[in-house]
């Protein structure tokens, strides 16, 4: 599978390449509605504005937020560990009630959007079956965001491992299982 490099999906630019690292973020289809989106984008607010205040809406716990159910948070992490070290580095990963966000180094031959595909895929398949659910799981697409230098990496990580703290939903980043900082599941490490 060949890297894309620099490329638009539309909007921003992204950058495709192997040794890469990114933040990415996917979420539940439910957890913001396009509407909400679409409102915001008309109030023309500069992207760390916007970012900020799509991460307080995630971390609100708006949606189905079926990931909080530890069955669910399961599937993901497992996926999300399936091919560490193999077609990808994570860095820092945490699975949150609505949403996913991980610090991942792509490998060559293993694009982004085929690492997230994969994640999304087949979690969300698994998911269904262990849920009973139907239909779309996650929204489409993904955010994400070359890291710059070490300080970037730094925060970026420190941003992921402490988002179940900024949620109110864990005193410390260990406390929160379904995370690089507190997964104790089985043969991984985080």
């Amino acid at each position: 599978m060949k890297h894309k490099g620099w490329h638009s999906r539309g909007y921003l630019p992204h950058l495709d390449a192997p040794g890469l690292i990114q933040a990415v973020t996917f979420r539940l289809a439910d957890a913001l509605p396009a509407s909400v989106l679409k409102a915001w984008r008309m109030e023309d607010l500069e992207d760390e504005a916007m970012r900020r205040r799509v991460a307080a809406y995630l971390d609100s716990g708006r949606g189905s937020c079926c990931l909080g159910d530890p069955r669910a948070a399961r599937v993901v992490a497992d996926h999300l560990l399936t091919f560490k070290g193999e077609r990808y580095r994570l860095h820092a990963w945490v699975v949150m009630p609505n949403h996913v966000h991980a610090v991942v180094e792509t490998f060559d031959g293993w694009p982004l959007g085929n690492v997230v595909g994969y994640w999304k895929g087949s979690s969300a398949r698994a998911i269904n079956r262990v849920l009973g659910l139907e239909g779309r799981l996650w929204q489409p697409g993904y955010f994400d965001r070359y890291i710059r230098d070490e300080e970037h990496l730094h925060r970026a990580v420190l941003y992921v491992v402490e988002n179940p703290v900024r949620a109110g939903l864990v005193q410390k980043p260990e406390d929160w299982v379904f995370s690089s900082a507190g997964w104790r599941g089985g043969n991984h490490a985080g």
